[in-house]
């Protein structure tokens, strides 16, 4: 993530929540995720297509990424409105975002929250 100059977010992970998942894709995928994770950084708007809140969450967003016909979403929140702190990620199966990967996104920015204190 470099490109310092028109940077308006820095991406952090969290502990190996995310690059668990990040290391077992494939390079189509990482590249994907790579770039959509740039537009994260320099756009000063990020349009809904790649970054949505959950409704009803406590400021937990997800990243959403297409690669194919495939797609993932990995979940994120914001610390001090310019960090950017990716959690868990998955291969969306669904419609509709299964419950237990937003829960556990959830339990997640919690644990980094109390850490944090």
């Amino acid at each position: 993530m470099e490109e310092k100059s028109n940077k308006y977010r820095t991406i952090f992970f969290y502990k190996e929540y995310f690059e668990g998942f990040y290391n077992n894709q494939r390079i189509k995928v990482r590249n994907k995720i790579l770039w959509t994770l740039r537009i994260i950084e320099t756009l000063p708007i990020v349009p809904e297509l790649y970054l949505k809140h959950i409704e009803g969450s406590d400021g937990l967003y997800e990243i959403r990424i297409r690669q194919g016909s495939d797609i993932f979403r990995i979940f994120c929140f914001f610390d001090g409105g310019q960090l950017v702190v990716l959690v868990n990620a998955f291969h969306k199966k669904t419609k509709k975002t299964p419950e237990s990967e937003i829960e556990k996104a959830l339990k997640i920015k919690k644990e980094y929250e109390h850490e944090k204190k």
